[in-house]
């Protein structure tokens, strides 16, 4: 009876657990159908993708413009671009959904660990995109074009151009995660900050490589990936023991 009884208290709260993951997601949906709406109206897709289309548009002869050799590919490449701000834009009200779901059954110590590297993790993402587009894009576009010889009309393709800066955001919004990386292997014990920093030189060459992989094949861009790649891994470095001492368990710290 007792058996039966236990059996029956967790499939109830195994049940209780998926109704209120799904209530966590369909807020989650409802955040990003809101601020997807909200975008619809004001700007609009058109303005949101002409903004950013502004690197490229910026670095065209005068008068050029972008073509659209899809049929509908005016109407579904600026409702893409809508969908994506608009996740940006609900990242924070989603990863609250998920913070939310995943709290009552942590430590306080652990609630310590995760809230920040969520938060940290959210805001080095949107910052790598930030600089992605306000600052590679333009030198990116600049020296590409330049190489175009005079009898080619350069005209980019507006979905060529979403695959090409949605890859590069993503590329910049990872690579801008080292210090959350770095803190993660410190605090699970995976490795010590003297390890990581007697291997610095060898990181430092990686920066260098990854950036030669997911930029163009310019000076300029390479460099602007890289260096923020090694100065954010000294960050890490810098983090990592105290993140580790804060979020340690009463009983660790006491030792």
């Amino acid at each position: 009876m007792t058996d039966q009884h236990e059996q029956g208290g967790a499939e109830e709260s195994f049940i209780s657990h998926l109704v209120e993951l799904r209530d966590r997601l369909v807020k989650a949906a409802y955040g990003l159908l809101a601020a997807c709406a909200v975008l619809m109206v004001w700007p609009g897709p058109s303005a949101i993708y002409d903004f950013l289309a502004q690197p490229m548009l910026a670095s065209l002869p005068a008068g050029s413009k972008m073509i659209a050799t899809g049929v509908i590919a005016p109407f579904l490449v600026p409702m893409k671009v809508t969908l994506l701000i608009a996740f940006m834009l609900a990242l924070p009200w989603i990863l609250y959904q998920a913070w939310a779901f995943i709290a009552p059954g942590l430590y306080a110590h652990e609630k310590r660990l995760v809230a920040p590297l969520v938060i940290s993790s959210s805001l080095l993402f949107l910052a790598g995109v930030a600089f992605c587009y306000f600052l590679v894009f333009g030198r990116v576009f600049k020296f590409i074009n330049e190489f175009a010889p005079a009898s080619i009309n350069v005209a980019p393709d507006i979905e060529n151009y979403l695959d090409f800066i949605m890859s590069m955001c993503l590329a910049f919004g990872v690579t801008f995660e080292v210090p959350v990386v770095v803190v993660v292997l410190v605090r699970m014990g995976l490795v010590s900050v003297e390890k990581l920093k007697a291997i610095r030189p060898y990181v430092i060459v990686g920066a260098f490589v990854i950036a030669a992989i997911v930029t163009p094949p310019d000076i300029v861009s390479q460099f602007s990936l890289a260096l923020p790649m090694w100065l954010l891994y000294e960050l890490g470095l810098l983090i990592a023991p105290l993140f580790v001492r804060v979020t340690q368990a009463p009983d660790a710290a006491e030792q």
